[in-house]
């Protein structure tokens, strides 16, 4: 049988050399161990994000932190991404930047020196921090790195995947050197769990958590925690180093009582009455609809303490809140809070996505009527043109049908088709035109127009500093646009919406067709041409308040020559009767007044609209006047005609006459997107020879009537004498000696004007000799009015906030001014100065970036969030407007710092002036928490009975935070003396226990 086995041996020896002798099975059998796993490629690539960050080597260089420097210092961060396998990992290094390092402080480093972190275990000078990552609060370390999972990764629950990054870190600290306390996430990241390791020359920190849902009764107390801690650290010495203590109880005020937000409410006796006049309608509403202040949190704090001095256990307690040395104080704000003057901005920008026109806004039910009403119109029409009238020409003008029409309208209007309710809209128009609140005469409610006008332009002068609407490219605060933006804003947020703004806007061009067509000058706008600094809206408005002013002065000038023309006749037919006048003397005033004859059926108005008119020029007439007794004594002068006065006592190159200035037509006002629309067509004449030449013509219409009108002026007169007067510099003159010796003036044309094909020649060539008034209008007045009130007729709803908006904001701007002044608020002035800069970035474009527009509305309903927080807390502290003395002035800072900060130190804790409001708040609170009476009901000194049930002045508190901290040799006696800290949150949902625990690896 042992033959037979060996036999077998030998065969499987043979077997196997055989295989061995085959190459495929060798390269099957052959492992390679230099192959790296996945997790060392994971601690690798943690060393090279350690070097790449330069946390090689020893960090104990840093300035140690001053007090209160993790809350006001700047804390930076950056971030790479590392991969653990297919598992992906974000890697952070955060840290305090330091702003002044001292350069020797590494030179004088021991080898044995602790790592920065250890220190900062021990420093007491940034204990609580309130606004820091919560690695810091809990271990008070100034630099540290993190390693959490991916944002789409799953959780570090298992406890061998947290061991395994454990040692991952702690070999990469070993392998390079770094002395950084670097923190692994696990559980879930919700529970805020960190593990971490910080390894020095000989030293080694440990830093542990422990988090429940529920404080265990063993631990609800100091004495509890003491004794955990001195377990922890197994320290053998007796007696044992004594250990510091840091205890801060947190206190929640969250029922306010009778310290409600200040916000006035609306006054509804006026409201109701249907009484609203300008006063609501001139102002943005501004206030919060909540309360902004949610909480208020009190924080009593006992910095130093030691186990002998303070007892707190199961049975009793001497942490009493009131004698704490140390108080804070946080507020906690509701989260946007509803305030009215965002709600109103906010509902007004909504109008600007709208794209429905006013007739789809408003309906057509009425039809019929409106086929009624047209058919009227038209028979208007008819009759103005018929020779004779058998009514008076006013009632049968288009205006006056248009509103007999709209009258009609209301009467068959049934009440839940008008948008918009009669009393509110008949006090709409009145503020936007409270000229038409004088019930007098045609022409005392003109003259009342235009001293309005005057009175505003005056107001606008004295108020010239505030440029504020040239930045916002809005309009004038006291102007009618700027009314008219507060009206539609208002009327869409409390009267009905779109349809409201849709029904205000169709009565406000039919307000505006009104008062073109009788004359009557818009009120709230300053004259003269349309200011293009402006929004187009308001330029017009301004476009339609010339046309009404050049309309006016026409038919003015035309009143005035019609009773000279009555007189001249009578007086005519007087000499004729006594005694005959000479043919030559009457043919000049008959052929003068010629073309002024009228058909007797046409009115004035009908006359204007002709496009055969002439231009009349008011202030003409009183030089006609004025020079009839020179025509009659010389008779050589009676060619000329519109002239103004001499011209700096110049007399013409050809004649001894003097230079007069014309009486010139005014230029023709422009608004801008006129402008714009004028340099496209220029721009579409091309740079050819006949298209330069044809651009010149058209930009030379004002050129060609100013000549003529000079000619008319200054007969005889050459293109030298207009150039002195209108063009001086092209006149050059010289001054040279004649034949006799003499030396004399002599000018000529500049070089500029004797290039071939000067329009300037052309034009004096081809220009008669024209008085202004007889000249064809540059400006149609008539045609121009139709265009814009065509214009604002078919804007839509969302035409029209678009329009507004800039005077919406412009009035915001000035309303949060308005409220800022009247709390002081530095951060709040600043961000208004910013965002008013901003603004006029974003409004100065024709097309708006609605993007930006939206997120600059954000920005101011922020800031109004910021005041009425301020106002809150005044009212709350007792702050008095006009109050003086040192406490208030205190308080003031105090609320000032509550909303600037996050955490403000009480002066004087619970028994300085803030602190005893507090602690009035919270008896307060607690009185009506237990259906007690207020405080007030007792008096100021009075004290409530109740013996042994007498109640806590504090609720319980909300969070319990405790930090001890000492410094024992770990792990044996004879080790090194380091560290120890733990750091203790009690809270009614959560138990944490943080700590960090050293150990000395040299001797152990």
């Amino acid at each position: 049988m042992m033959q037979e086995v060996d036999e077998e041996e030998e065969q499987k020896q043979e077997i196997d050399m055989a295989a061995d002798s085959d190459p495929e099975s060798e390269v099957f059998e052959i492992t390679d161990f230099t192959t790296a796993s996945d997790w060392e490629r994971f601690v690798s690539r943690v060393e090279e994000v350690l070097n790449d960050w330069k946390l090689i080597g020893n960090s104990s260089g840093n300035l140690t932190p001053e007090k209160g420097e993790y809350t006001s210092g700047t804390w930076e961060e950056k971030s790479q991404d590392i991969h653990f396998a297919d598992f992906k990992f974000y890697i952070t290094h955060y840290f305090l930047k330091q702003e002044c390092e001292k350069d020797n402080g590494k030179d004088k480093l021991e080898e044995d020196t602790f790592p920065l972190a250890m220190q900062d275990l021990l420093c007491m000078n940034n204990d609580f921090p309130p606004r820091a990552h919560c690695l810091v609060r809990w271990y008070g370390i100034q630099e540290f790195v993190v390693i959490n999972p991916g944002t789409n990764c799953e959780a570090i629950i298992s406890e061998s995947k947290c061991n395994l990054l454990l040692s991952s870190i702690s070999i990469s600290l070993a392998n390079s050197g770094c002395q950084v306390p670097i923190f692994v996430q696990i559980q879930q990241k919700w529970r805020r769990v960190y593990a971490g390791e910080c390894q020095g020359p000989g030293v080694r920190t440990d830093f542990e958590m422990v988090h429940l849902r529920k404080v265990p009764s063993q631990y609800n107390h100091l004495s509890g925690l003491l004794d955990i801690f001195k377990s922890k650290i197994g320290c053998t010495l007796s007696p044992l180093p004594p250990i510091n203590i840091a205890i801060r109880f947190t206190y929640i005020l969250q029922d306010w009582q009778q310290y409600s937000w200040p916000q006035q409410p609306p006054d509804f006796d006026t409201l109701l009455g249907g009484e609203v006049g300008g006063v609501e309608f001139g102002k943005l509403p501004f206030g919060a609809c909540e309360e902004p202040i949610s909480e208020l949190h009190l924080a009593t704090t006992w910095p130093h303490l030691t186990e002998g001095i303070v007892v707190d256990n199961d049975v009793y307690s001497d942490l009493d809140p009131l004698q704490a040395p140390h108080w804070s104080v946080r507020v906690r704000t509701a989260e946007n809070p509803q305030c009215l003057l965002g709600d109103v901005l906010t509902e007004f920008f909504r109008l600007c996505c709208r794209k429905e026109s006013t007739e789809e806004i408003l309906g057509r039910g009425l039809a019929e009527e409106e086929v009624k009403e047209n058919s009227d119109i038209s028979s208007a029409l008819s009759k103005l043109t018929e020779p004779a009238a058998t009514v008076p020409i006013s009632k049968l003008s288009v205006s006056n049908m248009v509103h007999s029409a709209r009258k009609h309208i209301r009467r068959h209007r049934r009440i839940d088709e008008s948008p918009l309710n009669t009393d509110v809209l008949s006090s709409i128009l009145l503020y936007l035109f409270p000229d038409a609140a004088v019930e007098k005469s045609s022409e005392n409610r003109k003259s009342k127009a235009a001293q309005s006008n005057n009175c505003g332009k005056a107001e606008q002068n004295k108020n010239s500093h505030d440029n504020l609407f040239l930045q916002l490219k809005s309009a004038p605060s006291d102007s009618l646009t700027y009314r008219l933006a507060l009206c539609a804003c208002l009327v869409n947020y409390n009267h009905g919406g779109l349809r409201a703004v849709a029904h205000l806007w169709q009565e406000f061009v039919l307000e505006l067709r009104y008062r073109w067509e009788n004359n009557y000058l818009i009120y709230g706008l300053a004259g003269g041409p349309p200011d293009l600094r402006c929004c187009l809206l308001h330029q017009k408005l301004q476009m339609l308040n010339c046309c009404i002013e050049r309309k006016r002065a026409r038919d003015e000038a035309r009143k005035v020559l019609e009773g000279s023309k009555e007189r001249e006749r009578k007086v005519s037919g007087g000499c004729q009767n006594g005694r005959p006048v000479p043919e030559s003397a009457a043919s000049p005033i008959t052929a003068s007044t010629s073309t002024r004859e009228v058909s007797p059926g046409k009115s004035w108005d009908s006359w204007s609209d002709s496009e055969d008119e002439f231009f009349e020029c008011l202030s003409d007439q009183g030089e006609i006047e004025t020079t009839h007794p020179e025509v009659e004594k010389h008779g050589s002068k009676s060619k000329a005609e519109g002239r103004l006065h001499p011209y700096n006592n110049m007399t013409l190159l050809n004649s001894t006459e003097p230079l007069y200035v014309p009486v010139t037509q005014e230029p023709a006002p422009m608004t801008e997107d006129l402008l714009e629309e004028q340099s496209e067509v220029l721009a579409k004449l091309g740079t050819s020879a006949e298209g330069t030449h044809l651009r010149a013509r058209m930009q030379s219409a004002c050129l060609l009537s100013d000549m003529e009108s000079f000619k008319a002026a200054n007969p005889g007169c050459v293109l030298e004498d207009f150039v002195r007067w209108y063009s001086p510099r092209d006149y050059v003159e010289e001054e040279v000696i004649d034949k006799k010796g003499n030396t004399v003036v002599k000018g000529e044309l500049s070089a500029r004007m004797k290039i071939p094909g000067n329009m300037w020649v052309e034009t004096w060539e081809t220009a008669r000799v024209t008085p202004a008034r007889r000249q064809r209008r540059l400006f149609d007045d008539t045609k121009e009015a139709e265009k814009v009130l065509h214009y604002l007729a078919v804007q839509k709803p969302a035409d029209l906030t678009c329009h507004l908006l800039p005077c919406i904001l412009h009035a915001a701007i000035l309303k949060l001014n308005e409220e800022e002044s009247a709390e002081d608020i530095p951060s709040v002035k600043k961000n208004i100065q910013q965002s008013t800069c901003q603004a006029s970035k974003l409004l100065h474009p024709l097309n708006h970036d609605y993007k930006k527009l939206e997120d600059f509305i954000n920005q101011l309903m922020a800031m109004e969030t910021v005041i009425t927080r301020a106002r809150s807390l005044k009212a709350k502290f007792a702050i008095c407007e006009g109050a003086k003395g040192e406490d208030t002035e205190e308080l003031e800072k105090f609320v000032s710092s509550l909303l600037e900060e996050p955490e403000v130190v009480v002066i004087g804790a619970g028994q300085g002036p803030a602190g005893s409001i507090i602690h009035r708040l919270f008896v307060n609170a607690q009185r009506a928490a237990h259906l007690a009476p207020l405080d007030e009901d007792f008096g100021l000194d009075r004290k409530p009975t109740g013996g042994s049930n007498k109640m806590s002045d504090f609720p319980s508190p909300a969070g319990r935070e405790i930090l001890l901290r000492t410094c024992v040799p770990r792990p044996a006696p004879y080790s090194k003396a380091l560290p120890q800290r733990l750091f203790c949150v009690l809270m009614n949902e959560e138990f944490r226990l943080a700590g960090a625990f050293s150990s000395d690896t040299s001797f152990f």
